[in-house]
């Protein structure tokens, strides 16, 4: 099975791809979708929105986990990663993907055993479980396969869209 880990956001939207069979799970791929910082909110997000069928189209996965947006001390940043988000979620949608929804706290205890563990933390755990030599960079893609790991690690099956 491929599970696709998403971290959204509008400038960076960090990506991971993992393969799981049995209790194995292997990276296939990780990275970020980045837009222009002077480029109109509306370009950045057909840019997002492209990239994402674009991913779904070469990957093909069975399941995506997505970060659960939550509403920080910055609500003027919030709106925008919410338009980003629900461009992810519309290209999701429109192939038929099934989307899981995760929460911070969720994805750091999934991977640390406590919601309250550091970015460093959760990074170091990702480099451990995936076998990899060095924490994925930039740090959406860690982001976005911490992701992916919670939802392989996780009774999913409950919070499907």
């Amino acid at each position: 099975m491929i599970v696709l880990g998403i971290d959204p956001g509008y400038g960076l939207i960090g990506y991971g791809v993992l393969g799981k069979t049995g209790n194995k799970i292997e990276v296939i791929d990780y990275g970020a979708i980045s837009t222009p910082k002077d480029m109109p909110m509306s370009k950045r997000l057909e840019i997002i929105y492209d990239s994402m069928l674009m991913l779904i189209d070469k990957y093909k996965p069975v399941e995506v986990a997505i970060e659960k947006l939550y509403w920080g001390r910055n609500i003027t940043t919030a709106i925008p990663v919410a338009q980003a988000r629900g461009v992810i979620i519309l290209a999701l949608q429109q192939r038929g993907v099934k989307i899981f929804e995760y929460t911070p706290l969720q994805v750091k205890s999934a991977l640390t055993g406590t919601g309250r563990a550091e970015k460093a933390q959760v990074q170091y755990m990702v480099k451990a479980l995936l076998n990899l030599e060095k924490i994925p960079r930039p740090d959406d893609a860690a982001d976005a396969l911490a992701m992916a790991i919670c939802h392989t690690q996780t009774n999913h099956k409950l919070i499907s869209y």
